[in-house]
């Protein structure tokens, strides 16, 4: 039932099967005829930065900004495989809205010049917010518990339900689960959210399997429902337990990371995604490595399944932006520098971006068509 329902999701459109089918990415930065990449300076990278991993995020304190949104794949490497990846989800957008290919080279060009200026912004987006990002933030901003609550788990009830999302827990996991919310780093992680009482007492209301995303097929994946508080002062948070398990994403081999799958989450979320990574925790359960979150209303995903061919480019200029941001901050200034430099080379008359960046995006779109075709077959004759 999880494969089918993967395999249906990624035959619905080039783009969505670019988001589902990450190995294919990691299986070409393995070959050796693949396009030459320079190598950046070693950073925590995404390791998955298509344009779905990107969308608002509310910090502890109820700030809200555009930050990378998901770092399961996150490593100490190079930041140029981010580059690429981005450069490939948003080219795939592109084609999938049947824009020319004017438009995607003119997008890897506004990408190239967002990224650079994340490294002058000092911390600050000075790109133009593009309507469709500020539409999602808007969106966002107006968003409340009942509305997570109607998403997730049908309703403010104080039961999770069972069904084709949610399914019912085995008393060990069961066990597991309330042990795990007994500690004080789970009741910190509850409580840490403005609003709230730094003392009160959390309690599991409910939990459930949840069968939820690609990347979490066959693994522990579990939906909890806290109660925070009591009496007239009572808050209920829906916490989010993932299992995580070692990045497929390459890593620079002398880089210094957490052995532990769980605490390598959560340390490349605090560098790449503050918003995010104050908002997680890592843990043991069922002697497996997790990492849980605190699912907020504000969290959202930008749809760009379809893009205006006025709008295409900005989009691009603007996301990027906020990797160049998410990369700037972990640099000194000489590297920064370098980087940059490196980045200002190879380029040709004809392109303003650098032509291994071109190159390797024309490669990797035409890798991921033919096996859509092929994964889109193999679904039919199985359907």
């Amino acid at each position: 039932m999880l494969n089918a329902t993967r395999n249906a999701k990624m035959a619905r459109s080039t783009h969505a099967y670019v988001r589902g089918s990450t190995i294919k990415f990691y299986e070409w930065l393995e070959r050796s005829d693949r396009v030459a990449l320079p190598e950046g300076p070693p950073v925590w990278i995404c390791g998955d930065c298509h344009v779905g991993n990107l969308g608002p995020l509310a910090s502890a304190n109820g700030r809200l900004e555009i930050q990378i949104r998901d770092v399961d794949q996150t490593v100490i490497g190079n930041p140029a495989h981010d580059l690429v990846r981005l450069g490939l989800s948003l080219a795939m957008a592109a084609r999938g809205s049947d824009l020319p290919g004017v438009t995607t080279a003119r997008m890897v060009e506004c990408m190239i010049e967002g990224y650079e200026s994340g490294f002058a912004d000092q911390g600050r987006v000075d790109v133009a917010m593009p309507p469709r990002v500020e539409e999602a933030m808007r969106l966002a901003a107006g968003r409340s518990w009942r509305h997570l609550a109607d998403e997730r788990i049908e309703g403010i009830s104080a039961v999770i339900p069972l069904g084709k999302r949610f399914w019912p827990l085995l008393k060990e996991e069961r066990a597991a689960i309330e042990l795990l919310c007994a500690g004080d780093g789970l009741r910190h992680l509850a409580t840490t959210l403005r609003g709230r009482d730094g003392d009160a007492p959390i309690k599991v209301l409910d939990a459930a399997y949840w069968r939820k995303g690609c990347s979490s097929l066959g693994r522990l994946r579990f939906a909890v429902l806290v109660q925070v508080g009591k009496g007239k002062h009572v808050r209920h948070c829906l916490m989010d337990i993932k299992e995580a398990v070692t990045a497929s994403a390459p890593r620079y081999a002398d880089a210094k990371m957490p052995r532990d799958n769980a605490e390598r989450v959560v340390e490349g979320a605090r560098h790449l995604s503050p918003h995010l990574g104050e908002r997680m925790l890592a843990a043991r359960l069922l002697d497996k490595g997790v990492f849980v979150r605190e699912l907020m209303p504000q969290d959202l995903k930008l749809d760009v399944d379809h893009l205006e061919q006025d709008e295409a480019q900005d989009v691009a200029r603007y996301l990027a932006t906020i990797v160049g941001l998410a990369h700037a901050r972990q640099m000194g200034t000489l590297d920064g520098q370098q980087w940059l430099a490196d980045l200002q080379n190879n380029r040709s008359k004809s392109l303003d971006a650098p032509s291994w960046l071109w190159s390797s995006i024309v490669d990797l779109i035409g890798l991921h068509e033919s096996a859509y075709l092929e994964h889109c077959r193999r679904y039919a004759f199985a359907a």
